[in-house]
């Protein structure tokens, strides 16, 4: 178990592998998730067991995504009520896994102590796939993390901040030490939990423009929205919009982004 300090087998660096050891964190961790008994839960990167042994007590409908196929093995024999899906989170059909339960009204909650090396295509593969998924709740460097929540005006806030916070409503929970992994990583780590909703991005008129608007915007940082909107041929000259285009990406609110893509996309 990944929670044990004698671990046979050599972490891979490749799969970006830290296994979490400290007993506490990983009861902390479940336990901050709240979980119910007919909770479809899905657990992300589930190596051999840390966080696992803690799920299975609380839910009747439990499934593992592992990609290393050792860990797989492992997590079979040790949990044989647990649904293991031997594949790339990255290549993940969530609306699959859903069916896998059955045919319920309900939609799955995602929770794990994912790879750093992977966590932004991770967050935007749950975001694409957020009509099946309720929340998740993840493990991740500790920098990161304070990307999602940012706010503007700050050096940490840019696309990943403005798409996080469009799609769900994003909340640091606590700190992990990086003491408590193996190998231990450079950095801390903080778990974060996600509500998806639609409250923000139902306001958006055109989901694909906004999310061009966004990364065109941030695209050269320290240039005025003016300048840096043209790399997207977007002349702002041409669009009669009373809006203040000298100002950058980082100083706009995530209000804001959405009020003015809309109106340069209903009038482009």
């Amino acid at each position: 178990m990944p929670a044990n300090n004698k671990i046979k087998h050599r972490p891979k660096k490749s799969l970006g592998q830290n296994y979490l050891h400290d007993e506490n964190i990983c009861r902390n961790i479940v336990s901050a998730f709240k979980i119910k008994k007919d909770d479809l839960v899905v657990e992300i990167g589930a190596g051999k067991g840390a966080l696992t042994k803690y799920l299975v007590s609380l839910t009747n409908n439990l499934a593992a995504i592992e990609l290393d196929e050792n860990n797989c093995r492992i997590l079979g024999e040790t949990f044989p009520e647990l649904k293991v899906i031997n594949e790339d989170v990255l290549k993940a059909d969530f609306h699959g896994i859903l069916g896998l339960f059955g045919k319920r009204k309900n939609r799955l909650r995602i929770i794990g102590n994912i790879p750093y090396n992977i966590t932004t295509p991770i967050l935007f593969n749950l975001i694409e796939s957020r009509q099946v998924i309720i929340d998740s709740q993840l493990m991740m460097q500790e920098e990161v993390a304070q990307r999602l929540t940012a706010k503007p005006n700050t050096k940490d806030y840019g696309i990943l901040s403005v798409f996080t916070q469009v799609y769900t409503k994003p909340k640091l929970l606590f700190r992990v030490s990086k003491n408590c992994f193996y190998p231990k990583p450079k950095v801390d780590s903080r778990v974060v939990n996600f509500e998806f909703t639609d409250e923000l991005i139902s306001k958006v008129s055109n989901e694909d423009f906004f999310r061009k608007f966004v990364r065109g915007a941030f695209g050269t940082r320290r240039k005025t929205l003016r300048n840096s909107l043209k790399n997207i041929n977007i002349n702002v000259n041409e669009l009669k919009i009373d809006f203040d285009f000298t100002r950058r990406a980082e100083n706009l609110s995530v209000i804001e982004f959405i009020e003015l893509g809309n109106d340069i996309y209903n009038r482009a």
